[in-house]
């Protein structure tokens, strides 16, 4: 008999790409916002110039931040959504894909959260700033 037929499927760990995704959106939105609020604030104007002069597309992330902002919201709250319906997913019953499968879920979490906070510090600097600090 063919021992493969005779075990179970295996059960997959959840992936660990929506919450890097995520990760990557919201690092986005402090390009476009915090970064030049922090080099302007600590009299780094011409470092900022230098960087507009190299990449020019960083002015289109500032121009429309209201759509960078929404995207970036959005991937955030879908890669919490995928990541909260699967948190009772059952991990494989092998000790060591169990170990990996539980790794994954906690470094998935931890890059969400550092998600979270990158879109909260750009939403600040990119909505807020300019009433608390001028």
């Amino acid at each position: 008999m063919n021992s493969k037929a005779q075990t179970p499927l295996e059960v997959k760990s959840p992936s660990a790409i929506p919450a890097f995704f995520s990760l990557f959106t919201s690092t986005g939105t402090l390009i476009c916002c915090a970064l030049p609020a922090l080099l302007v604030s600590i009299g780094a104007g011409a470092v900022m110039a230098g960087i507009i002069e190299t990449v020019p597309q960083i002015t289109w992330l500032g121009k429309n931040k209201a759509w960078v902002f929404l995207f970036a919201g959005a991937m955030i709250a879908l890669s919490g959504f995928l990541q909260w319906r699967a948190r009772t997913a059952p991990c494989p019953a092998d000790p060591v894909k169990a170990r990996a499968c539980t790794r994954t879920r906690r470094l998935s979490w931890t890059v969400w959260w550092v998600s979270v906070a990158a879109f909260l510090i750009g939403g600040f600097f990119a909505f807020f700033a300019q009433y608390v600090f001028f």
